[in-house]
């Protein structure tokens, strides 16, 4: 489907895909610092910023990388999300998660992202960005979305009794080119198949996940320092002006965790 069918059709469906959306330089940019960010150490400690923020405040954040911050902007995107069938022209940045997983990695059971507390309507949209740095392909791990669910007010882990088995009217993304992106409604339920072993063949499964919300109600953090990624994103002048809201945090209400705020 082309992508302005796709754009068309996201109120139903929930998702669109855009193959090798980012350009190569960026992507090789992205890479290196993933792996920067897993090697070093940096994302455990961002994880346990979470776990136990009074006694683990974040060394940095993921914004304050170069080519990741350029990503959270990265005009072409932002420009699609301002078409009204998305988020429409007044959107706030809420989150990101870099990663690099295993060649063999585990998988995630069915669930949904949608920051609400408790989930209550579908209202505002909120979307998740998932790029795939490396591409996909089926020995690194599959992504399986189940179009229009998110329609569906429920808690984010409702059916994660289903484990990642496969549902009726799903849709499988497993071959990707490199610099792929997912757009997924954040209540989108959708779920990620385990890799076959080692041995099969799967190089990592590079993956950076931001997320983005319409502005006009109040907003859930999922880190409880929130204000410091949203500031960094200011400083840098991310957005050039173009996207006002883009890191303004009057968007938002105030922490409250629920969760470790690792990536989905």
């Amino acid at each position: 489907m082309d992508l302005e069918a796709q754009v068309a059709n996201f109120k139903e469906n929930g998702y669109l895909v855009l193959p090798g959306l980012l350009p190569g330089t960026l992507v090789e940019r992205l890479a290196r610092e993933v792996d920067e960010w897993v090697d070093s150490g940096l994302r455990q400690l961002s994880i346990d910023a979470c776990l136990r923020p009074e006694e683990c405040p974040p060394p940095s954040v993921e914004l304050q990388m170069e080519a990741h911050g350029e990503l959270a902007a990265h005009a072409p995107l932002l420009e699609l999300l301002s078409d009204d069938s998305l988020l429409g022209p007044s959107f706030v940045f809420h989150h990101l998660h870099s990663d690099r997983r295993p060649s063999g990695g585990s998988g995630k059971n069915w669930h949904h992202d949608y920051e609400q507390q408790p989930q209550r309507d579908r209202d505002q949209p909120m979307i998740h960005t998932l790029h795939y740095i490396g591409g996909l392909q089926p020995t690194m791990g599959s992504l399986a979305v189940l179009p229009g669910s998110h329609h569906l007010v429920a808690e984010k882990d409702a059916w994660t009794h289903l484990g990642t088995t496969a549902q009726p009217g799903e849709v499988l993304i497993d071959e990707l080119p490199p610099g792929s992106t997912v757009l997924l409604h954040s209540a989108l339920f959708h779920t990620r198949r385990a890799a076959p072993g080692p041995t099969g063949g799967g190089g990592p499964r590079y993956m950076i996940d931001a997320s983005y919300c319409r502005t006009g109600t109040l907003w859930p953090p999922v880190k409880p320092y929130w204000r410091e990624v949203l500031s960094v994103g200011r400083d840098r002048g991310l957005g050039q002006g173009r996207w006002p809201e883009l890191f303004a945090d009057r968007h938002f209400s105030e922490y409250v965790r629920t969760g470790t705020g690792t990536p989905a």
